[in-house]
């Protein structure tokens, strides 16, 4: 007897899964109550000893023998993050596998293979590695995505994708997305938990205003949302396509707690784009993104995207502010670097580069707001970009407005406390863990 080279993977495929998951694997499960698992797996040994704790939704599918995918034709949507725990790719690991059929990979912002730089994607193409049609999802929405999925023959479609915790991190707005097109397309979907790299313990910042809608935030939510994909998208289903929800299924996580980082949870780390190289970076996106829409730069073209900041002429005096706030949890080094793209490419710049001491009382959006407010006072050239980025990142004209007004940190975290308070009590009945 002969095994077919898919047979083959599948069978050593299914010994990598055992080894990983060891007794009392767990079964897939759709839309099922949050539960506490065993901490036995947590930490042990000795110092800087992990034993791996989480089980991703994946790795919690495969386990179950993907039974919540048997008869169907199966499409994914995932980048180079859809990760096993033991760092295979899911879509050579289903591939391989005789007992899902999948059948069409849907690439987003970055591309499936993650060969794009930011606003690029891999366009249509066929997977030199398993075969499979790759269909570009970025910038397409609506009827044109709908389209995309119905030409492809899925019966169900898949979303594993890791996420930063932003609002302005597209792959939620990807997921938000492709949720529609498939309503339109008449195709279940699918969400496959993953951790939010920066706990899920609270929600933080401003809350979108629909006028200022694009795909850095298609709906009103905190700008560090603190939940995981599928508590997202459990949210987007009940609150925005209230008139029209997909048939939503979550395969919920094991072992996850909402106070985890992402260091904590065994799992190896992939980075989500090019400008997120490591879980540090996320910790503090959700704030140092709004240099996106200064004249500042934000870090892109450095080792330490978005934990460098600066710009021609800054210097000391910057630091020194920022110090001078006092902000809970980060101190603020003067900094001197060259992007080797981006703003300022090839230009020595000043600025300052981040450094959380403290990551469980640091808060990323209160720390960019007062980046801000210190930049504007202390350097006379900070300007806003053009086009008024900045209004789309904080989701409203108030940051903007308030800090051109001269208003300090604290008056401008004040003006959304009602919003988040708002908006903490509908995130709060879609929470899982």
């Amino acid at each position: 007897m002969s095994l077919s080279r898919r047979g083959l993977l599948a069978a050593s495929g299914a010994v990598g899964a055992l080894a990983a998951s060891g007794a009392g694997a767990h079964a897939a499960e759709n839309g099922a109550p949050a539960g506490r698992d065993s901490r036995a797996g947590e930490h042990s040994g000795g110092a800087g000893a992990r034993r791996r704790r989480v089980r991703t939704g994946f790795d919690r599918l495969a386990d179950g023998g993907y039974a919540l995918l048997a008869g169907e034709r199966v499409g994914i949507v995932t980048n180079p993050t859809g990760v096993t725990s033991d760092a295979r790719h899911v879509v050579d690991v289903m591939h391989a596998d005789e007992r899902v059929n999948l059948t069409a990979v849907f690439g987003p912002e970055h591309g499936f293979r993650g060969t794009a730089q930011a606003g690029g994607s891999e366009g249509r193409y066929d997977d030199p590695a398993t075969g499979l049609p790759v269909h570009d999802t970025y910038l397409k929405s609506g009827q044109a995505l709908a389209d995309i999925f119905t030409a492809s023959g899925v019966d169900t479609i898949v979303f594993d994708i890791q996420d930063a915790g932003a609002r302005f991190y597209t792959y939620i707005w990807t997921l938000y997305d492709c949720m529609k097109a498939a309503e339109l397309a008449g195709k279940r979907f699918v969400v496959l938990d993953r951790p939010n790299p920066v706990s899920g313990r609270a929600a933080l910042g401003p809350v979108l205003e629909k006028p200022f809608a694009t795909f850095v935030g298609r709906e009103p939510i905190a700008q560090a949302h603190g939940m995981t994909v599928a508590e997202l998208a459990r949210l987007f289903n009940g609150e925005f396509l209230g008139d029209r929800p997909v048939e939503l299924g979550t395969v919920r996580m094991s072992g996850w707690r909402r106070s985890d980082f992402f260091d904590g949870t065994g799992l190896p780390w992939v980075p989500p784009s090019p400008n997120m190289p490591t879980p540090e970076t996320a910790l503090v996106y959700a704030g140092t993104c709004l240099f996106e829409g200064t004249n500042l730069s934000e870090g892109r073209g450095t080792t330490r995207p978005f934990e460098l900041l600066g710009a021609e002429g800054v210097d000391r005096r910057w630091a020194e502010a920022a110090n001078a706030l006092e902000l809970p949890g980060v101190r603020f080094r003067e900094a001197y670097f060259a992007p080797v793209f981006s703003k300022y490419q090839g230009k020595t710049i000043g600025g300052v580069q981040l450094h959380v001491h403290d990551r469980e009382v640091f808060d990323p959006v209160r720390t960019g707001i007062g980046l801000l407010v210190t930049a504007r006072r202390s350097w006379s050239g900070f300007a806003w970009r053009p086009d008024n980025w900045i209004d789309k990142l904080t989701g409203s004209v108030k940051v903007r407005t308030l800090i051109d007004a001269g208003a300090g940190t604290d008056d401008v975290v004040g003006a959304w406390r009602a919003e988040l308070a708002a908006f903490r009590a509908v995130r709060r009945e879609y929470l899982r863990y």
